[in-house]
């Protein structure tokens, strides 16, 4: 059996039973002789042209970038553990949105 990845929910028993019926009832249980005789679909060459592995990418990607933090500030957020540094982005971006928010006031402020 192949290794799965961490947090794979297998079926139980019941479930399973359950999830048998069903394809029966669908007609779409294959049998040993059906199985046997499928393909992977890297086999499929035409096939490659239409599939995209990973994830769509994002109309404005982040940019890696190097950035000396002090070793409290970076203590703090990696022992939040996973998704720090989309924390601490996260963070950096709020205080972007409010900084620009008061630079739209000010100079409105400035055009009365």
């Amino acid at each position: 059996m192949p290794k799965l990845k961490p947090g794979t929910i297998l079926p139980t028993d019941e479930e399973d039973k359950i999830i048998t019926l069903q394809a029966r009832e669908d007609n779409t249980l294959f049998t040993d002789k059906q199985l046997a005789a499928m393909k992977p679909i890297a086999e499929f060459t035409e096939l490659a042209t239409l599939v995209k592995r990973g994830r769509p990418p994002k109309s404005i990607p982040k940019k890696s970038t190097t950035i000396r933090l002090d070793a409290e500030v970076l203590e703090y957020f990696k022992a939040q553990g996973k998704g720090w540094q989309t924390k601490i982005n996260d963070i950096l971006h709020g205080y972007v949105d409010s900084h620009r928010t008061a630079e739209k006031k000010h100079f409105a402020q400035q055009g009365n």
